[in-house]
């Protein structure tokens, strides 16, 4: 009869409502956690974010270099052993009337003859570059407060079609171009190869080198600029689940370019007849280079939270990362050049400005009428120089009297009062 009783249960020690409070308390303390290290956590010095990037750029350099001559030792090693054979190349008939006058022109020959020695050569300032690029850079903000187009532009890339769904419509609060301008300096030539690799850095620069196909020179300046160039943006944030719209945070952001400065590296890369390419000019940013931001953020409506640090580190993450994947080495920018022989569409200036400046209809009749009061008023001076002309030969060669030449008379400069008398 004892064993049919059923044994007693152990009661749990923690109650339903012990359970929840634990479970509130937990989410809290974590909330906490992230509210403290990771929202208001203080952020590293610049100083030690930027060794940390260019570290991390650096390596990727040199792993990108270090892949480039792995590949290069394995096409050799092809090469050697026969396993590559290239097609041989068909001789075209070229003309006879347009005669080469030296052979094709290497790198060698091209720093020979514009006597430019890469390994003594002094670095040069670009001070006459720096006025040209000021006085473009300043034309640029004079238009910009003028017209509204990079305003507009602007408006438009922010909210193209790139722009997710929880951000709503991007406005532009603040744009300053800056007062400042760029400044390049140190700039020299040095010879790399196809892959824009320097030949032999700190050895004397050897020409047989730089006779393989596809090498090129390359200007490197340092280029240094100290300013403030601020785009400011408000936005919403906008949560739509569980349904659309449950919930809105205004967001203000506002970044500012305080400094940078780097290494620019131009080369030309010439044409190819055969494949219709045209002459690319390519520039690039050496991985040593400096990027400070000033970054402003304001959160929400009411309660309002001021310069979170992890958002002006997300932030500025994202633009160094933008700014890397399209003009720092291993990547370039590449522009394709226009043809420089001078064009009959291409010539600006003479009276083409003058009939610009004046509307059509009558204005094609004044700039006739100018044209014709100008030919007058050079033919009227062409007419008194000749007059001119005339009457100082005229005084040049004045006429003799009859009897300066008399049987009885003075002769011409004699002195008065004293007659010659010749007999006849």
């Amino acid at each position: 009869m004892a064993q049919d009783v059923c044994p007693a249960r152990p009661e749990p020690t923690l109650s339903f409502t012990s359970g929840l409070i634990l479970g509130q308390l937990s989410v809290v303390l974590v909330l906490a956690v992230f509210i403290k290290f990771f929202i208001f956590g203080d952020p590293a010095s610049p100083e030690v974010r930027a060794a940390l990037r260019a570290t991390e750029r650096r390596s990727r350099t040199l792993a990108h270099k270090k892949s480039l001559l792995s590949l290069r030792s394995s096409n050799a090693e092809n090469t050697t052993t026969g396993g590559t054979r290239q097609a041989p190349a068909l001789n075209k008939k070229k003309s006879s009337i347009l005669r080469p006058s030296q052979p094709t022109l290497t790198i060698g020959s091209i720093l020979s003859k514009t006597y430019y020695k890469v390994d003594s050569h002094q670095p040069e300032s670009l001070d006459w570059f720096n006025v040209l690029v000021a006085q473009t850079i300043a034309q640029f903000r004079s238009d910009a407060q003028h017209d509204d187009a990079i305003l507009t532009s602007l408006t438009k890339v922010l909210n193209g079609t790139s722009r997710p769904d929880f951000i709503d419509e991007i406005r532009v609060t603040e744009l300053s171009l800056g007062e400042d301008f760029p400044i390049f300096s140190n700039c020299r030539i040095i010879p790399v190869d196809e892959d824009g690799l320097a030949f032999g850095p700190g050895q004397a620069f050897d020409a047989s080198k730089a006779t393989r196909e596809g090498a090129r020179l390359q200007a490197r300046m340092d280029v240094d600029l100290s300013d403030m160039i601020t785009l400011a943006v408000e936005t919403k944030l906008l949560l739509n689940y569980p349904k659309k719209l449950s919930a809105v945070l205004p967001v203000a952001l506002a970044v500012s370019v305080v400094r940078f400065s780097g290494t620019l590296s131009i080369s030309f890369i010439p044409s190819h007849s055969a494949e219709k390419i045209p002459t690319r000019m390519t520039f690039t940013f050496l991985d040593d280079y400096r990027l400070d931001f000033s970054i402003r953020s304001l959160l929400g409506s009411r309660s309002r939270l001021q310069d979170v640090p992890k958002i002006a580190q997300l932030v500025e993450s994202r633009l160094h990362q933008w700014f890397d994947e399209r003009c720092v080495e291993p990547r370039f920018q590449e522009i394709a050049l226009p043809s420089m022989w001078p064009r009959k569409k291409n010539t600006r200036g003479g009276d083409e400005i003058i009939e610009q400046s004046i509307s059509k209809g009558k204005g094609v009749d004044i700039a006739r009428d100018l044209r014709a009061e100008a030919r007058k008023e050079v033919e009227a001076e062409a007419d008194a120089r000749a007059e001119r002309a005339q009457d100082s030969l005229r005084y040049r060669r004045r006429p003799i009297p009859e009897d300066a030449f008399s049987v009885s008379g003075s002769m011409p400069g004699s002195m008065p009062g004293m007659n010659i008398d010749m007999p006849t």
